[in-house]
């Protein structure tokens, strides 16, 4: 790209943009998350499996698992925001890879759970590293006009992983067992960090930001920046833009209310007599191709970006309402598997409405200049979230059951749904809802 063509968002001043797939740093970007994506989906597939079919695990220990890959993200979402605004984020990023690339090794010595926690605390320290800096740098180098499209390609990219993940998964199990999928997690790590390099790098970020800046208010250009206020600029900036602190708001009781049952899938599947390890694989795949219907249905439905979330949020709750008492109540069976891989593809639809949406909204009104810092903050919010619900959910499934759980968190999430929608109704969140209180 050329940086002397760069306006005052850090985009592209052309009368007419490139299509995306003409944009060699995109797809260097998207590259390198379909690869690391992949390699997510065969690693938490076997690590469900070793956890909860192999070594049984209760509930709790279900939890504690969740807990040691949100909880980093809950204490360091913003920090890492921070990093990504001030340092090279093509280097961050790689060198996240790398340093993951060694954890999930590590994973094939790990023999009781207390390793498995452990190292799942280190790799999400990195992921939580990662994250901001990604999408940081898909804003830096995709015009404003085109944001939304990239965030769907993204979104898509990283659901579609779900399908291609657990099947390849669930071959690797069969033929090879556990172990060959963490050492595919790995290899997909380092092939990322490899791909990364022909990322632009500082100057390229510096140039962008420099330019964002101009257009910044004169308080903000002038005054002496340090590592808390940047924190702080971040949390102001969002409780200001208040589109993006309700969406926060909306997204962050979902994720909690989700995990109270989502957490414990495990669990549900285990109740049921004479299930296949495999069918958990494929119930994900579902979910994937739900999740891509999803983002496929987002783009061409002239509804506002909160609307389409709090329906997601809905249509997950009595998802959950109704397959919760009926797996308690049947045997496996191809009615059971066509029942589930229904269910989680519908889910799958809720989770893509309720998740894309949001995205958009955040590229759409982050300027380039503190994309890592909103992001960030966003981050720790949502995963504060994810870290209270997998807790409150084991304490649930433990005391009253895992379909109580999941009748629960159904009914929440509709009520959330529900109210949601006519809350948009009413407020209209009309262009004003973008403008800075």
């Amino acid at each position: 790209m050329n940086l002397q063509s760069l306006n005052g968002d850090g985009a592209l001043d052309h009368p007419s943009l490139p299509p995306l797939h003409r944009n060699r740093h995109f797809i260097v970007l998207m590259s390198a998350q379909l690869i690391s994506n992949l390699g997510d989906w065969l690693h938490l597939l076997a690590l469900l499996t070793m956890i909860g079919m192999v070594w049984q695990a209760t509930p709790m220990q279900i939890t504690w698992t969740t807990l040691c890959i949100v909880l980093p993200m809950l204490v360091g979402g913003p920090l890492a925001g921070v990093l990504a605004d001030r340092l090279n984020r093509k280097w961050l990023m790689i060198f996240a890879d790398l340093i993951r690339v060694l954890l999930v090794f590590s994973l094939l010595w790990a023999t009781q759970l207390w390793h498995v926690y452990l190292i799942l605390i280190g790799k999400s320290i990195f992921d939580v590293l990662f994250s901001p800096a990604k999408n940081a740098k898909l804003r830096e180098i995709v015009p404003p006009p085109q944001l939304p499209q990239a965030v769907t390609i993204s979104s898509s990219i990283e659901q579609g992983c779900k399908i291609a993940g657990p099947a390849l998964g669930g071959l690797l199990l069969a033929i090879a067992g556990v172990q060959w999928s963490f050492v595919a997690d790995a290899a997909t790590f380092l092939l990322s960090g490899l791909i990364l390099l022909a990322l632009p790098g500082r100057e390229y970020q510096r140039q962008a930001m420099q330019t964002a800046s101009r257009d910044a208010e004169p308080e903000e250009r002038e005054r002496q920046r340090s590592f808390w206020s940047d924190l702080v600029t971040g949390v102001r900036y969002m409780l200001h833009m208040r589109i993006i602190g309700y969406g926060t708001l909306l997204l962050c009781m979902v994720l909690l209310v989700l995990q109270l049952a989502d957490s414990q899938t495990i669990v549900l599947f285990r109740q049921i007599p004479g299930i296949q390890q495999s069918l958990l694989g494929w119930c994900m795949t579902a979910s994937g191709v739900g999740t891509l219907t999803a983002a496929w249905l987002s783009s061409r439905l002239n509804f506002s970006h909160l609307s389409k979330m709090s329906a997601g949020a809905g249509l997950m709750g009595l998802v959950f309402v109704v397959v919760g008492p009926i797996a308690a109540m049947v045997h496996a069976g191809s009615l059971t598997t066509g029942l589930l891989l229904l269910s989680f593809w519908l889910v799958g639809i809720g989770a893509g409405f309720a998740f894309i949406p949001f995205q958009v909204l955040l590229q759409q009104h982050t300027p380039v200049h503190m994309t890592g810092r909103v992001f960030g903050t966003v981050s720790s919010l949502t995963s504060a979230s994810s870290a209270t619900g997998p807790l409150l959910g084991g304490l649930l499934v433990t005391s009253a059951g895992v379909t109580p759980a999941f009748v629960l968190a159904g009914s929440l999430l509709t009520l959330i749904g529900i109210t949601g929608l006519v809350r948009v109704k009413d407020k209209r969140m009309s262009p004003s809802m973008v403008k800075k209180v």
